[in-house]
C-alpha cells in the first residue's frame, strides 16, 4: 500500500519571480547544492562577452600544456593590443616566463598579451589554440558560443551567452589549477612581476567576504562583464553577468554582484527540514500490547529554502499499514520517501526493530470461540478414534 501524507510547511517562492534591480543587461544565478537556476535575466541572448573569453583561454592552455614549461615573451603577444587600448598584464618583451606565470597574468589582471602568448606557443600557431577553443565549447554544449580570439576583443562572430558561459565557468571550476588561480588576489612571477586580481580591492571595499573568486571583463560592445562564485549558506552561487553601462570609474559589474548575492542572503536561509530520531510516520498494530509504531527519520536533513513562501514536503510510504505482534524482528516493512519539491530528499527502508509485546488478553477475547471450537472438533476427533480402538 502507498500513502502520501504532507508532512511540513516550508517556503519556496524563486528569485527569478521578483524583479532584480540590477543594471547589467544579462544574467544567469545557478546554486549548486540544488542543482538550481534561481535567476535568468536575457541568458540566451548572443552578446560580447569581452575577456569572459579569458575563462576558455585558460582551460584550453591548462589542458594542453605543461604548467613548468618556459616561453618567451616576443613582439607578437603584444600585436593588436595597444591600438584598443586592451589590459596587459606587465610582461615585457624578450624575457622567459612560465606557462603557469603566464595563466597568472591571464587570469588576475587580465592580460591579452598573456593570452596571445599562451595560444601562440601551446600549438602549432594562433589559429590552431582558437580551434581548440571552438571545439571545446562544442564538446561542452555551448551552442550559442563562437571564439574568433583568444583575449576577448570585439570581434564580428566572437560571440557567447551568459547561460554558456556559466557552463565553461561550472566546467573550469573543477579544475584545481584554474581554481586555485582565481582564488589568488596577489601572485608573483619567478621574474618578479607582480599581480593582482582585477576585483581583490573592490571585494574587499565592498566588504564581499563571501566572494571566492572571478573573471571581469570589459569592452565597447560587452560592457562590464562578470563571472564570480561565492561561498553562501556553505554551498556555491554561481553568477554570469554582462552588459553593465561602460562607467569606468565605477565598477557597476561587480555592484550588480553584491545585490544579487546580498538578495540570497537576505531572502534565504538554510534550514532543518527534518532532524534526526524526528517521529515522520507511525504504523497501527495488532494483538499487541503497544497502540502502535512510530517511524523516526534516520538522520538530519537541511535545506536552503526562502523566508517567505509556502511548500509542503511529501512523505511517502509503501508498505504495511498494520503490524502484527508475531511478526518477527528485523522484518521488513515497507519503505519511506521524503519528497521537497517533487524531489527525493531521502529514502529509507522500515524495519521492526524490536518485536511487540503479545496481549494475549486481547487474542483470547477476540479469537478464543475459535479456539474453542478448534479444541471441541479435535477432541471429538481423538474421542471417536479412540473408541474404535477400545472395540477393536
Amino acid at each position: 500500500m502507498k500513502k502520501i501524507i504532507f508532512f511540513l510547511v516550508l517556503i519556496f517562492l524563486p528569485i527569478m519571480g521578483r524583479a532584480l534591480d540590477i543594471e547589467s543587461k544579462n544574467a544567469y544565478l545557478y546554486q549548486m547544492e540544488d542543482d538550481k537556476v534561481l535567476y535568468e535575466k536575457n541568458s540566451e541572448e548572443e552578446i560580447s562577452i569581452a575577456s569572459l573569453t579569458k575563462i576558455m583561454t585558460a582551460i584550453v592552455a591548462i589542458e594542453n600544456n605543461d604548467l613548468d614549461k618556459m616561453v618567451q615573451i616576443t613582439g607578437s603577444d603584444f600585436k593588436g593590443l595597444y591600438e584598443v587600448g586592451a589590459s596587459t598584464a606587465g610582461f615585457r618583451i624578450g624575457e622567459t616566463v612560465s606557462i603557469k606565470d603566464l595563466l597568472y597574468g591571464l587570469l588576475l589582471p587580465s592580460g591579452a598579451e598573456a593570452a596571445q602568448a599562451l595560444s601562440r606557443t601551446t600549438f602549432d600557431s594562433r589559429d590552431t589554440f582558437i580551434a581548440k577553443m571552438n571545439e571545446k565549447a562544442e564538446e561542452l554544449g555551448l551552442v550559442h558560443t563562437h571564439f574568433k580570439n583568444e583575449t576577448g576583443l570585439d570581434e564580428d562572430g566572437h560571440v557567447s551567452t551568459v547561460k554558456d558561459v556559466f557552463i565553461l565557468f561550472l566546467y573550469a571550476l573543477e579544475n584545481e589549477t584554474f581554481k586555485t588561480i582565481l582564488e589568488t588576489e596577489n601572485y608573483q612571477t619567478t621574474n618578479g612581476l607582480k599581480l593582482s586580481s582585477t576585483i581583490s580591492k573592490v571585494k574587499n571595499q565592498l566588504q564581499m567576504g563571501y566572494l571566492k573568486g572571478g573573471k571581469t571583463g570589459t569592452t565597447r560592445n560587452a560592457g562590464l562583464c562578470l563571472a564570480s562564485y561565492a561561498d553562501i549558506f556553505s554551498t556555491t552561487y554561481i553568477l554570469v553577468t554582462c552588459g553593465a553601462p561602460n562607467d569606468w570609474q565605477t565598477p557597476r559589474h561587480i555592484y550588480d554582484a553584491r545585490t544579487v548575492y546580498q538578495y540570497v542572503m537576505d531572502a534565504y536561509e538554510r534550514k532543518n527540514i527534518v532532524l534526526e530520531h524526528q517521529e515522520i510516520y507511525t504504523l497501527k498494530t495488532k494483538y499487541a500490547k503497544e497502540s502502535e509504531i512510530n517511524v523516526y527519520v534516520p538522520q538530519t536533513i537541511q535545506k536552503i529554502v526562502p523566508k517567505d513562501s509556502n511548500e509542503t514536503l511529501e512523505v511517502i510510504y509503501e508498505g504495511v499499514e498494520e503490524v502484527s505482534a508475531f511478526t518477527k524482528q528485523n522484518e521488513h516493512l515497507g519503505k519511506i520517501t521524503l519528497q521537497y519539491e517533487q524531489q527525493p530528499l531521502l529514502t529509507f527502508d522500515v524495519v521492526l526493530e524490536n518485536r511487540l509485546t503479545i496481549d494475549w488478553f486481547y487474542f483470547l477475547q477476540k479469537y478464543g470461540w475459535m479456539i474453542l471450537v478448534v479444541l471441541f472438533i479435535l477432541g471429538f476427533i481423538f474421542g471417536r478414534i479412540f473408541k474404535r480402538k477400545r472395540r477393536v
